[in-house]
């Protein structure tokens, strides 16, 4: 995950535009309140990234954590978000730290498949620990080992058509092909789950599993899990 971390640590062009970025964001967060149980409830985003949209969560519930692995972006979350009552940062390793059975709702999307399986059972155990009993884990964007990168192309092309950047769309296109993100994702690769492989992972760490109808975020060719603790 270190070499994942330093490419979202720095200056990438993972983004088309502006224009994306935000939409990409705002996607993300509708669908997150869409999980969160009242207005009153903590929820944490293990391995956040820049999480732009993150106020608009934020009122819906009564503290939203941030965690983040990257320095930079996480000292770039500190500064953005300081006046916001409700917005807490965190590295994972301070999560830790935090007290036991605290949190109603964790979010994990769309980090799973920079992680080693290993580093995937840690975050899977930290935030077992965390989670109330009433509590859920919401896994999102997998990547199944049969699906490659062209879908995910169509549903980038989907996406900018619908929100207005298509044109953006495929020039980044062009540029991530050029980028150190696709030389990385060439030399070190994503790690990819069956739809069981990833329900038998959560079960091994405590969970009781099921794919969720719909994926966060725009790309509907992969998976999002809900998960609630078993024991």
């Amino acid at each position: 995950m270190d070499d994942w971390i330093d490419y979202y640590d720095s200056t990438h062009t993972i983004y088309a535009s502006k224009r994306h970025r935000d939409v990409h964001f705002e996607t993300i967060a509708a669908d997150i309140i869409g999980y969160i149980p009242s207005r009153d409830a903590v929820v944490l985003d293990y391995a956040c990234g820049e999480a732009l949209s993150a106020p608009k969560v934020a009122e819906a519930c009564a503290k939203l954590i941030l965690a983040e692995p990257a320095p930079g972006v996480r000292g770039r979350l500190i500064a953005r978000f300081a006046p916001n009552t409700r917005i807490r940062v965190r590295s994972l390793d301070e999560l830790r730290g935090m007290e036991e059975a605290s949190v109603d709702l964790a979010i994990l999307n769309s980090a799973a498949q920079y992680m080693t399986p290993a580093e995937l059972d840690w975050a899977f155990d930290t935030l077992h620990w965390l989670l109330k009993p009433t509590g859920r884990l919401v896994v999102g964007d997998i990547l199944h080992p049969k699906v490659g990168m062209a879908r995910d192309v169509t549903a980038l092309l989907k996406f900018g058509a619908k929100h207005g950047f298509l044109k953006d769309a495929l020039v980044g296109l062009v540029r991530t092909a050029l980028s150190d993100y696709r030389q990385l994702r060439t030399r070190i690769g994503l790690q990819r789950y069956t739809e069981d492989e990833m329900i038998a992972k959560l079960e091994a760490a405590g969970f009781a599993a099921e794919r969720a109808p719909k994926n966060i975020g725009h790309n509907a060719a992969r998976m999002t899990f809900v998960a609630r603790r078993a024991h």
